[in-house]
C-alpha cells in the first residue's frame, strides 16, 4: 500500500498530544544503572515480543492502512523518516528517543481509536501492549534536574521534531506516519533500546 504524502488530510480530529515539555529545553534523562535489567528496570524483557503480540499489532496495522486509504491522506513529509536509527545516538540517549516516540505513537492512536469504534477494537490490546512497554521503560529513566545538562545533537532536533508534529501535522497525516513506524518501533527501535550496550 502507498499513499501520496503531498498536501494535508481530513477528517480534522482534536489532538491534545504535548508529548514533551512546551519549551525546546528538555532535560537529559540517563538510564538507571548500566545494565537494562538493573534494579525496577526490565526493559530486557522486550528484546521481542511473542508471536501472538506482534500478530495483534500486524491486524491493527492492516486495519489502520484501510482506513487511511479510504481517508485519501497526502500529507507533506514523513515524520520518521528512513533515516531514524537510534544506534546513532549515546547508549544513554535512546531511551529518552524511544520514551518521546512511543508517547506520541499512543497518543495517536488512542485518538483514532476514540474516533473510529471499528479501530477501537483492533488497536485495544496493541494500545495496552504500548502502554505496558512505556511503563516499563519509565522505570529505566531517570530525569535529572533541571538545571542539569540539556539535550544537544541529533537527539534535542529528534525530540523538537516529536514535539511539535501535533503543531504541524493533520491528524490524519500523523496517523499514516505512527502506522508506517509501527513496526520499526517494536522490532528496531524497542529492541535496540532492550539490547542496551550490545546495540551497536
Amino acid at each position: 500500500m502507498k499513499l501520496d504524502m503531498t498536501g494535508d488530510c481530513m477528517p480534522v480530529l482534536v489532538l491534545m498530544a504535548a508529548v514533551l515539555t512546551v519549551t525546546g529545553a528538555v532535560p537529559v534523562a540517563r538510564l538507571r544503572g548500566a545494565l537494562p535489567d538493573a534494579r525496577g528496570c526490565h526493559i530486557a524483557q522486550f528484546k521481542s515480543l511473542s508471536p501472538q503480540e506482534l500478530q495483534a499489532f500486524k491486524r491493527a496495522k492492516d486495519a489502520l492502512e484501510e482506513s487511511l486509504l479510504l481517508k485519501d491522506c497526502k500529507c507533506r513529509s514523513r515524520l520518521f523518516p528512513r533515516t531514524w536509527d537510534l544506534r546513532q545516538l549515546q547508549v544513554r540517549e535512546r531511551p529518552v528517543a524511544l520514551e518521546a516516540e512511543l508517547a506520541l505513537t499512543l497518543k495517536v492512536l488512542e485518538a483514532t481509536a476514540d474516533t473510529d469504534p471499528a479501530l477501537g477494537d483492533v488497536l485495544d490490546q496493541p494500545l495496552h501492549t504500548l502502554h505496558h512497554i512505556l511503563s516499563q521503560l519509565r522505570a529505566c529513566i531517570q530525569p535529572q534536574p533541571t538545571a542539569g545538562p540539556r539535550t544537544r545533537g541529533r537527539l534535542h532536533h529528534w525530540l523538537h521534531r516529536l514535539q511539535e508534529a501535533p503543531k504541524k501535522e493533520s491528524p490524519g497525516c500523523l496517523e499514516a506516519s505512527v502506522t508506517f513506524n509501527l513496526f520499526r518501533l517494536l522490532t528496531r527501535d524497542l529492541n535496540c533500546v532492550a539490547s542496551g550496550d550490545l546495540c551497536v
